[in-house]
């Protein structure tokens, strides 16, 4: 499983000043709802809090983000970032010096929302100003914990700018709604809006918002609602446009890859028919998590598409129970024959596809035969990644109010799921095998690059020389359970598929780079305008006396 990506903070944001005014032209739409976040501050947050209150001349104000959850809310990060940086905020990585935290929630297990409260309340201790993005608020905006807070809608997120200034001023804005066209839902936000990746030489793109299925234990329909897709048109603009920008890589990403195109029209393989088209020879393109529904109408179009040469053999296909019975329970709308009719088809026709698949343990009316089938089902594909959870109800959601099973059962069947998944190695086979692998990314413990198959399986490389945003052959030498390590081979070639060298990391997309004003000019800058600020009543004065006297001696002049 990929392990390797970087933090979800975004760093060395460039300060770029575009036009701006499309940014605003809903900004009557924007209701301050509660006037002061200077409640209870100590003295030495007294002049910071004042500072921040005071001048909110975009660029004298860092941001901090954090993001949780999927490639989807990833995606979304990156868009807001770009749009802050682009009307001047500095987007910081530094949370204790920021003057606003910008986080980005996710509603699906229960931990992530528990570390995302905690930071809430962090930022509180601080006196620091938040908005909050993401699943949660949308989901549920009246939790006790967001009060007092500013909230943006997932649809909403080409209006943080509003948002943030807002906020900086001292304001509550609760900004939500859905962007529709000719009264349809839309995919969201534009495509084309500033973005900053947060890997240069990836592209996350979103197909669309929203699912068809209504899953009893899901509170992500809560927060994205019904589907949405965006136009084919628009998905491969944007294709085109990172391209252009040295993007090697592009991810599709929604809460269901599968069934986009549904509402408007069109089918998955019709979009990826037509990505292929501008993807340039050695720059590869990942298909998003698909529910088995909406994927077994097309399986011999994706078997076509999978064995393309820019298009990743990796299949993320989601069976989350292997009783049919659990299944119904779930409302997942196919059996477990339907899930291994997938699996065994695309085994059949893309040799060596790599196919991952999630598992709740502990579903509510889940019972030890039930369990004992997801065991027998794992057991028979010895999937490469698979992704077990423990059950959590989620508030709101129809599996909540459902007789819960004992935590400590639920523990004890992830433990014996988790046995059995590390009981193989997947990846033995392909010890001494050749393979070519496009480097995207660094490890953790920044020792390898990252670079991947065919099959998406993670493959580590020493960083002896530079062979980022590369393409090139190595020779598998070591395997694990995660990962392979392979070396360069010496006649093999590295070349730079991309179309031109990647943006540095921090760039607008769709701008040209401008230098950040140094931190100790911002400083200076700051102190000025509280000054000007501090004055200006008497400065407006003694002009209006001036011109008063200016005008009295210019007409007795005139007579």
């Amino acid at each position: 499983m990929v392990i390797c990506s970087d933090n979800n903070v975004l760093e060395d944001i460039e300060d770029v000043s575009p036009d701006t005014s499309r940014l605003y032209a809903n900004k009557s739409k924007v209701v301050p709802k509660i006037t002061n976040h200077r409640l209870k501050i100590e003295k030495s947050n007294a002049e910071r809090i004042e500072n921040l209150n005071g001048s909110i001349i975009p660029g004298t104000q860092r941001i901090y983000m954090q993001t949780w959850g999927c490639s989807h809310n990833s995606s979304d990060s990156e868009y807001m970032a770009g749009q802050l940086a682009a009307f001047g905020y500095q987007i910081s990585d530094d949370c204790q010096n920021s003057d606003l935290w910008l986080l980005n929630s996710c509603t699906v297990k229960n931990p992530a929302e528990d570390h995302f409260r905690n930071m809430i309340k962090k930022a509180q201790d601080l006196t620091i100003p938040v908005v909050v993005a993401g699943c949660v608020p949308q989901a549920a905006p009246r939790q006790e914990y967001t009060k007092g807070l500013s909230l943006i809608g997932v649809q909403q997120i080409d209006r943080v700018v509003e948002v943030v200034e807002e906020t900086l001023k001292g304001n509550t804005v609760r900004l939500f709604g859905q962007k529709k066209e000719n009264g349809r839902k839309t995919g969201g936000a534009r495509l084309d809006l500033p973005k900053i990746r947060r890997n240069p030489l990836i592209e996350i793109i979103s197909v669309n918002t929203g699912c068809l299925n209504a899953c009893t234990y899901c509170k992500t329909k809560h927060a994205r609602g019904e589907l949405g897709s965006y136009s084919i048109e628009e998905i491969t603009q944007r294709a085109e446009q990172s391209f252009k920008e040295g993007v090697v890589e592009i991810w599709l990403t929604s809460e269901d890859t599968g069934a986009y195109g549904r509402d408007i029209g069109v089918s998955l393989p019709q979009l990826l028919w037509e990505l292929v088209k501008v993807i340039p020879e050695g720059c590869m393109l990942r298909v998003g998590m698909t529910n088995p529904p909406y994927i077994l109408e097309h399986l011999e179009e994706m078997a076509k598409i999978l064995n393309h040469p820019r298009v990743y053999a990796f299949m993320h296909v989601p069976v989350q129970a292997g009783s049919n019975r659990t299944l119904y329970e779930m409302r997942r709308e196919y059996t477990q024959e339907d899930f291994c009719n997938v699996v065994d088809f695309l085994q059949s026709k893309v040799p060596g596809i790599s196919i991952a698949t999630d598992i709740i343990c502990g579903f509510p009316t889940e019972t030890e035969e039930d369990f004992e089938e997801t065991m027998k089902l794992c057991e028979k594909y010895k999937f490469p990644s698979l992704f077990m959870n423990q059950f959590f109800p989620r508030p709101g959601t129809p599996a909540a109010k459902m007789p819960q099973i004992n935590r400590q059962e639920i523990k004890k069947r992830t433990k014996r799921l988790s046995e059995l998944f590390q009981s193989y190695k997947p990846y033995e086979h392909k010890l001494g095998t050749r393979q070519t692998v496009l480097v995207t990314e660094i490890s953790h413990d920044r020792k390898h690059f990252v670079g991947h198959n065919k099959y998406y399986e993670q493959v580590l490389i020493s960083m002896e020389e530079d062979l980022m945003g590369k393409m090139f052959d190595v020779d598998i030498y070591e395997t694990g359970k995660h990962f392979l390590k392979g070396s360069r081979v010496k006649d093999s070639e590295a070349s730079c598929p991309g179309l031109s060298d990647a943006l540095p990391k921090g760039q607008i997309s769709g701008f040209g780079q401008v230098s950040q004003v140094p931190e100790d000019e911002v400083l200076f800058m700051k102190g000025n305008l509280k000054a000007i600020e501090r004055y200006l009543p008497m400065i407006l004065l003694m002009l209006a006396v001036f011109l008063s006297l200016a005008v009295k001696y210019y007409n007795k002049y005139i007579s």
